[in-house]
C-alpha cells in the first residue's frame, strides 16, 4: 500500500459522500421523488441505471480493500461496457439546444445522467491513481542505474571492467560504420561488378573496406589523445547526466499531478466538505466535474511531455502550461459543466489509456534501455564464454574422477547423517529424557546397589571379627546391634584395637594375631568411603542433569544455526534481506529525504516546488514500504500519521524538516 491508494481512497470517498449528500436532498423533495418513480416505470431505463450501478461499485475503491487500484485494462473494459452516449434525456436536451436555442435542457438532470456522470469520475479517478503509479514505480528504480553509473565512475577498476563488457557493442558499431563508409564507396563501381569475376569483386570489396578502415582511423587520431578508459567514463557520465534528467523530469510530473489534479480538489477544505443544501449540492456537483476534465487535460499533457528529450528541466512547467492553455477541457469552469456532455468526457480518457498512457511506458522503457545499466547479456557475456570454453575440460575432469567424486559425496552426506544424529538428536533425546525423569538417560558414576552392599559386607567383617575378639566379654544382641550402629557411622574401634595391639609385634600378629585380617577389614573401610564420596559426587551430578544434558546439545545447535545462517546468505534474496540491512535502508531514505528538503529552494510561501515535491514522493514511498515490513502494526499506523504530516507541502519545508527529525527520535527503537 502506497500514499497513490491513499489518494485514490480520499477522491473515492468524497465521491461517495458528494452522491449521499445529493440523495438525502433529493429524498427530501416532492419533485425528486416524483422524478425516480417516473424514471422506474419505464423497463429499459431501469435495466439501464441498475447496470450503471453495478459499474459505480465495480470502480468504486472500498470495492478492493487491500488494492484500490484497478487495472488500466479493466478500467477500458469498464469504460467500454458503461456505453455513455448523449441518448439519455439530458444529453438529448443538450442536442436540441445545440440547434434551437430557444430549447433549454431540463434544470434537474435525470438519475442515468447522474450515475452516468458518476462512472465517469471513478473511472478518472482510478485513472489519476494508475497515471501516478506508473510515473512512481517507473521513476523509483532509476536511482538504481544512477548508483550503479557512480560505481562505474568512482572506480577505474570498474570502469575497465565496463570497457571490456561493452567491447563488442563498440566493434559491431565500428563494424556497422565501416561496412556504411564502404557500401558509399562501392557504389560507382556496382555497374563493373556485373562484368568482372567473383574473384576480382572479393578484391574490390577488400579494397573498399581496407580503404574505409584507413580513413577512419585517420579520424581517429585525434581521439588517441585521451585513453579508451577515459572515453568510456565520459559515456558513463552522459548516461548518469540523462538518466538524472528523466528521474527530475518524472518527479516534476508527479509534483504537477498532485500539485494540480484531483488531490488538491480533495485536499482543500471545500472539497472535504458534504454540502446538504440543494444550492450548495449542484455547485459542488459541478466543481468537480469541471476538477475531472481539467485533471483529464493535466494528465494528458504531462503524458505527452514528460519524455520529450528536447524539452529542458527547466522548460518542463512551460510546456505543460501552454498545452494545458490551448485545450479546452482545462478552460471549463464550474457554471460550464452543466453542458458538458459525460460521453464526450470518457472518450477522452479512453483515448489516454489507449494511445497516451502506453506512449509514455514505451518512450520511458526506450530512454531507460539507452541510458540505462548494461543488461545481463552484456554485463556477463565474458564469463559466460569463459565457462563455455572451459565446459569440455570441467566435463573431462568429471568424468575422470566420477568415483571420488561419489565417494567424496558418500562421505559428506554419512558424515552430514551422523553429526545430525549423534550431535543434534541423541542429545535432545537425553534432555527429553532428563525432563521427564527417564531412568535410563540419568547421569550417574557409579551403581545404586554398590554402596548398599559393600557397607552391609563392611558390617559383617567388623560383627564376625568382635565374635572372635570378644576381649573377655560376651557380646549380646544388644552390643551386636550398638556395635553394627556405630559401625555405620564410621566406627571401627574394636577392630583398630587389635590391629594396634597386633601391630606392636608385626611378624607375631601376622603369624598368630589379627594383623593381617584388621588391616583387609581397614582396607574395606576406605573402599566404603570412597563410595560415600562418589555417591555425593554422583547426587550433585544429578541434580545439574539438565545442564549437563543442554551443554551436550549446545555444540550441534550452533553449528546448525551457523550453516543455515551461510545458506539463507549465500541463497536469499533481496526480498529476503536482513533486519539489520531493512533498518539501513530506512535510515539511507531518512538521509536522502533530509537532503531534499535541506537542498530546497521553497516558493514565496515556503512551499516545495513540484520537483522537489515529486523527488521526495519517491523517497517517501520506499520509507513506507520498508516500514510495513519492519514496524509492528500499531507503530506502523502512527508513522503513517507521520508520514501524511512529512508529504503534506502546504505546511512549509521548516516544518517538514521537523517531521524528519519526530521520525528520528519517535522511531530510533526500530530504525
Amino acid at each position: 500500500m502506497s500514499f497513490v491508494a491513499d489518494q485514490v481512497r480520499r477522491i473515492d470517498n468524497q465521491l461517495d459522500r458528494l452522491q449521499l449528500s445529493s440523495f438525502t436532498a433529493r429524498s427530501d423533495s416532492w419533485e425528486g421523488r416524483t422524478f425516480t418513480a417516473q424514471e422506474a416505470h419505464d423497463p429499459a431505463t431501469a435495466s439501464r441505471i441498475s447496470e450503471l450501478q453495478l459499474l459505480v461499485k465495480t470502480l468504486s475503491a472500498t470495492t478492493y480493500p487491500r488494492n484500490p487500484l484497478i487495472a488500466i485494462d479493466r478500467v477500458r473494459t469498464l469504460l467500454n461496457q458503461a456505453k455513455i452516449s448523449s441518448t439519455c434525456t439530458t444529453c438529448q436536451g443538450f442536442d436540441q439546444e445545440s440547434e434551437d436555442t430557444s430549447i433549454t435542457p431540463s434544470s434537474d438532470p435525470t438519475y442515468e445522467h447522474e450515475l452516468e456522470w458518476l462512472v465517469v469520475q471513478k473511472a478518472t479517478a482510478q485513472v489519476y491513481g494508475q497515471v501516478l503509479n506508473t510515473i512512481l514505480e517507473q521513476t523509483i528504480p532509476l536511482s538504481n542505474d544512477i548508483y550503479y553509473w557512480d560505481d562505474i565512475l568512482g572506480s577505474y577498476r570498474y570502469s575497465g571492467l565496463y570497457s571490456i563488457q561493452t567491447s563488442p557493442l563498440r566493434l559491431w558499431r565500428w563494424s556497422q560504420e565501416v561496412y556504411a563508409d564502404a557500401r558509399q564507396r562501392g557504389g560507382a563501381l556496382a555497374e563493373d561488378f556485373t562484368q568482372v569475376s567473383l574473384t576480382e569483386r572479393w578484391k574490390q570489396f577488400y579494397w573498399l573496406v581496407k580503404e574505409a578502415v584507413n580513413e577512419r582511423s585517420l579520424l581517429d587520431v585525434q581521439k588517441r589523445v585521451v585513453s579508451p578508459l577515459a572515453r568510456v567514463r565520459n559515456e558513463a557520465r552522459k548516461k548518469q547526466d540523462a538518466l538524472k534528467k528523466l528521474r527530475v523530469m518524472n518527479a516534476n510530473a508527479l509534483g504537477v499531478l498532485l500539485g494540480e489534479g484531483l488531490s488538491n480538489e480533495c485536499n482543500n477544505d471545500e472539497g472535504t466538505s458534504s454540502p446538504h443544501e440543494i444550492s450548495s449540492l449542484k455547485e459542488h456537483k459541478h466543481k468537480w466535474r469541471a476538477s475531472v476534465t481539467k485533471s483529464i487535460s493535466l494528465i494528458d499533457a504531462v503524458l505527452s511531455n514528460v519524455n520529450d528529450a528536447e524539452l529542458s528541466i527547466g522548460s518542463f512547467d512551460n510546456a505543460i502550461d501552454s498545452a494545458t492553455t490551448n485545450d479546452p477541457y482545462f478552460k471549463i469552469q464550474t457554471g460550464d459543466t452543466a453542458m458538458l456532455r459525460p460521453a464526450e468526457v470518457a472518450d477522452r480518457l479512453k483515448d489516454l489509456l489507449s494511445n497516451r498512457l502506453p506512449f509514455y511506458q514505451t518512450t520511458f522503457r526506450e530512454a531507460t534501455k539507452k541510458s540505462g545499466r548494461p543488461s545481463r547479456l552484456i554485463r556477463y557475456w565474458f564469463p559466460a564464454i569463459a565457462l563455455l570454453l572451459s565446459s569440455g575440460t570441467i566435463l573431462r575432469i568429471v568424468v575422470n574422477r566420477k568415483a571420488e567424486i561419489i565417494t567424496w559425496i558418500q562421505e559428506f552426506g554419512s558424515t552430514v547423517i551422523d553429526f545430525w544424529t549423534n550431535w543434534v538428536v541423541e542429545p535432545t533425546k537425553k534432555v527429553i529424557g532428563t525432563i521427564r525423569h527417564d531412568e535410563g538417560s540419568e547421569v550417574s558414576i557409579m551403581s545404586k546397589k554398590s554402596l548398599e552392599g559393600d557397607r552391609a559386607s563392611l558390617e559383617r567383617m567388623v560383627v564376625d571379627f568382635a565374635k572372635d575378639n570378644p576381649n573377655g566379654t560376651t557380646m549380646g544382641e544388644a552390643e551386636l546391634a550398638d556395635l553394627k550402629l556405630k559401625v555405620k557411622e564410621g566406627d571401627l574401634t574394636p577392630v583398630l584395637k587389635a590391629y594396634e595391639k597386633d601391630l606392636q609385634k608385626p611378624f607375631v600378629g601376622t603369624i598368630r594375631g589379627n594383623l593381617v585380617r584388621a588391616l583387609l577389614i581397614q582396607i574395606q573401610k576406605t573402599k566404603v568411603d570412597v563410595e560415600v564420596a562418589m555417591g555425593g559426587i554422583d547426587s550433585l551430578l544429578k541434580s545439574q542433569e539438565l545442564v549437563f544434558g543442554f551443554v551436550g546439545l549446545t555444540p550441534g545447535i550452533l553449528v546448525m544455526i551457523g550453516v543455515s545462517r551461510w545458506l539463507s546468505s549465500m541463497f536469499g534474496n533481496r526480498a529476503g534481506l536482513k533486519r539489520g540491512e531493512k533498518k539501513g535502508h530506512m535510515i539511507k531514505e531518512l538521509r536522502n529525504i533530509d537532503r531534499i528538503l535541506a537542498a530546497a529552494t521553497p516558493t514565496d510561501f515556503g512551499e516545495l516546488f513540484y520537483k522537489d515535491h515529486g523527488l521526495l514522493l519517491c523517497e517517501v514511498h520506499v520509507l513506507r514500504q520498508s516500514a510495513s515490513r519492519l514496524f509492528p502494526r500499531q507503530v506502523f499506523r502512527d508513522f503513517l500519521e507521520d508520514i501524511d504530516d512529512l508529504v503534506d507541502i502546504r505546511t512549509g519545508v521548516q516544518r517538514q524538516m521537523k517531521v524528519v527529525d519526530r521520525i528520528r527520535w519517535a522511531y530510533a527503537k526500530w530504525l
